[in-house]
């Protein structure tokens, strides 16, 4: 169990939007070890919940859209976004490693967000009609990295994700954050 915290960016048409998640993890090693060649180690079934969960966005901006043969212009984007995470469900592979210190690991994951406003920004459409993005949305994700022992039940732990955000179309449209990659550094306390 330990606290951990995560920066992250957007890539692909979401490179500009940010992201800083902080928060609170608990797992279990589930299993003894497997000795599978190269491949050894054990399963951990963890879950964390983040109260810090933040979206940078590039402010909004005016944008010219046609609708029914005619021009409109009408905000789009939206600023900071605060919400709160809940991953209840994290697969982890701890590598069995034969260093005191340093243990490789790769995880899959699922995840739910909600957000006090709509997220990714709603975009308005002609005549004030919201774009039907959603205050929920989920994070399924996946990526690696190690947990490096300062001394016997104590890690710093250094990880990388890849992370999906989609509101399984919950509002009209579901423009999601097709990618983005999260830095994220923890300590952990083992029994």
């Amino acid at each position: 169990m330990g606290p951990f915290i995560n920066w992250g960016t957007g890539i692909g048409n979401r490179s500009d939007y940010k992201f800083l998640w902080g928060g609170f993890e608990l797992g279990k090693v589930i299993t003894p070890v497997v000795h599978a060649g190269f491949l050894s180690g054990q399963f951990e079934l963890s879950g964390n919940i983040m109260p810090l969960w933040q979206a940078y966005t590039p402010a909004a901006t005016v944008r010219k859209v046609s609708f029914q043969g005619q021009t409109y212009e009408v905000p789009y984007g939206g600023g900071t976004f605060h919400g709160v995470a809940l991953t209840p469900v994290i697969f982890r592979w701890n590598f069995l490693s034969h260093s005191r210190h340093f243990q490789p690991w790769f995880q899959g994951a699922g995840g739910l967000i909600y957000t006090t406003h709509k997220f990714p920004p709603d975009q308005m459409v002609p005549h004030g009609t919201p774009g039907g993005t959603s205050v929920w949305n989920f994070a399924p994700q996946g990526g690696g990295g190690f947990h490096y022992f300062t001394r016997p039940g104590r890690s710093w732990d250094f990880g990388l994700n890849a992370v999906h955000i989609s509101s399984a179309s919950l509002g009209d449209r579901n423009p999601g954050v097709n990618a983005s990659i999260q830095v994220q550094v923890g300590y952990t306390f083992w029994r």
